[in-house]
């Protein structure tokens, strides 16, 4: 197949029972008839795949599939002018990563959620050999910790649903939606399909990998890293950090007292990382306060939500569980959904003791009784004192206030939407059953939310009636809190990516404030690689 692609353009299929194959094989088909008109050249159907798929369900009685199809054309076609297809030259990523860099020392990375893993994964590829430390276990390990934590209530504080092998994202749904317009997006993308992720994350709007398959996926890019000559440290934590007067990093001192030389540092920790960033602090690292989000799960019946969103199309296998993305803005104060999950599951997700921290997830198939989100308020750097000390003492305020009203004894607060309303704990849920992996307990919100935040929850959820018929019905569940939407600080760094003050720091991703979410921190990951090959 040739590198050249014409693009075709919203290709609109009407939805019906058909299958997702028959549908898109229609797609393809109409384009094929498009561009063989406009070009005046013959395509087969073996030239072209589906580049994008989208639902467009505005109209509920009429709801839309809208494809881009890509075709394979010859070079010479790049000249042509065609209404509504664009030429797109692939690109071989990986060229960009080979380099003849040569290092006494390896460099390190620090954390192998998504940003460390695809940071790794380049310097691999260039031939560098890094060495990647986290704090948590590899994933098999970390999967049998997280269920012990769920079954039976047993945390454990270095190995959790935010630390770990493939990071927070690994037991928070796989999906891989992002608001960043960046090629190196389709980079992530096409790299986790050859990884054993669903190949269809290549092209749907909104990919999910689902978990389940998710432990795969950065288990085999582990394995690729150390087969270029990489190392993977698990069970080993970042305690601090040697630099020289020049700001040059040196070395890395571990949690076992261990000095680890390094060529340069690649800070990838996670937004729940705040005893390492304590740490950096204490090393001269420059970390500032940054606005994030606070609220709740709320779980209505995926049933209900699908009736809502699709209305007679409701269970058509090409539109699978209905999702949905709300939003509000009330002067500078935003409510909005976050991390909504399909037929999912609410997950216990503390990293530390005497705190309650909730998630949302769902397995690949996104076939469980309920629909979760998280719905969150937005706090401004003036809620908690304009410092990084107050950021983190917002949250941890609300996660232990949390643990003290259920009881002192790990179980999560819950509440009927009913009774939020009217704030009140007095209703047992009876229509919608609590998917929580923990023991709930019937508790108020107001006790363990500052006022603005459970305001916020109230008006928006509210008006988010008006999108989605029934949302807030009184017999959605609410379980609380949900403090971990995105770090409450960040790293401050230049248009190289090197944090103020140093040479070769890198802090990227997630936990340094640059990102929101699996592919973007992983993008992020790659061009603070890239950065570091062409320094």
């Amino acid at each position: 197949m040739n590198n050249i692609l014409a693009l075709v353009r919203n290709v609109k299929i009407k939805c019906t029972f058909d299958s997702s194959e028959v549908l898109d094989c229609a797609a393809i088909k109409k384009a094929l008839k498009i561009l063989r008109s406009a070009l005046h050249a013959s395509f087969s159907e073996s030239d072209a795949f589906v580049y994008k798929k989208s639902v467009d369900a505005r109209d509920r009685g009429d709801i839309l599939l809208v494809y881009t199809v890509a075709v394979s054309v010859p070079e010479e076609m790049l000249s042509k002018k065609v209404r509504g297809v664009d030429f797109l030259v692939m690109q071989n990523y990986d060229e960009m990563f080979l380099h003849s860099k040569k290092t006494e020392s390896s460099p390190v990375v620090v954390g192998f959620g998504p940003s460390g893993m695809f940071c790794a994964l380049v310097l691999a590829k260039a031939g560098l050999c890094p060495v990647v430390i986290e704090r948590g276990a590899d994933v098999d390990e970390r999967a049998k910790k997280v269920d012990s934590y769920w079954k039976d209530g047993i945390l454990d504080t270095e190995t959790n649903v935010q630390f770990g092998e493939g990071g927070a994202g690994t037991f928070s749904d796989g999906k891989l939606l992002t608001r960043i317009s960046d090629k190196l997006s389709g980079y992530v993308l096409s790299e986790l399909v050859r990884h054993g992720a669903p190949k269809e994350i290549a092209y749907l709007a909104k990919p999910h990998i689902g978990t389940d398959n998710l432990r795969n996926v950065v288990k085999s890019i582990r394995k690729e890293i150390i087969s270029l000559g990489g190392k993977v440290l698990f069970n080993t934590k970042l305690e601090s950090i040697c630099a020289d007067a020049s700001g040059r990093v040196t070395s890395v001192v571990l949690g076992n007292g261990e000095e680890l030389k390094c060529d340069s540092l690649f800070l990838c920790i996670g937004h729940s990382a705040r005893d390492t960033v304590k740490n950096l602090m204490s090393n001269n690292v420059s970390v500032l306060p940054k606005p994030f989000s606070v609220g709740v799960r709320i779980e209505h019946l995926q049933s209900d939500i699908n009736d809502a969103l699709y209305g007679d199309f409701a269970g058509a296998e090409c539109l699978g569980a209905a999702q949905y993305t709300l939003s509000r803005k009330y002067g500078t104060r935003a409510v909005y959904s976050f991390c909504m999950c399909p037929g999912g599951t609410v997950v216990a997700s503390a990293s530390d003791k005497n705190q309650i921290v909730t998630n949302g997830m769902s397995y690949y198939a996104r076939d469980g009784k309920n629909a979760n989100s998280a719905i969150a308020v937005s706090v401004d750097t003036e809620d908690f004192g304009n410092t990084v000390e107050g950021a983190i003492r917002f949250q941890e305020d609300i996660e232990k206030r949390a643990y003290a009203v259920a009881g002192g004894d790990g179980t999560a607060p819950i509440q009927l939407l009913s009774d939020f309303f009217e704030g009140k704990a007095e209703s047992a849920p009876d229509k919608i059953i609590p998917t929580y992996t923990g023991r709930v307990a019937v508790r108020n919100a107001d006790d363990v939310f500052p006022k603005f935040i459970t305001d916020g929850l109230r008006r928006g959820i509210s008006d988010f009636d008006r999108d989605i018929k029934g949302f807030s019905c009184g017999s959605a569940v609410l379980t609380f809190p949900e403090t971990r939407t995105s770090s409450p600080v960040r790293i401050p760094r230049n248009d190289k990516f090197l944090a103020d003050g140093f040479l070769n720091l890198y802090p990227c991703g997630e936990g340094a404030g640059y990102a929101g979410g699996i592919t973007s921190a992983a993008v992020d990951g790659i061009k603070a690689a890239i950065c570091y090959l062409n320094n």
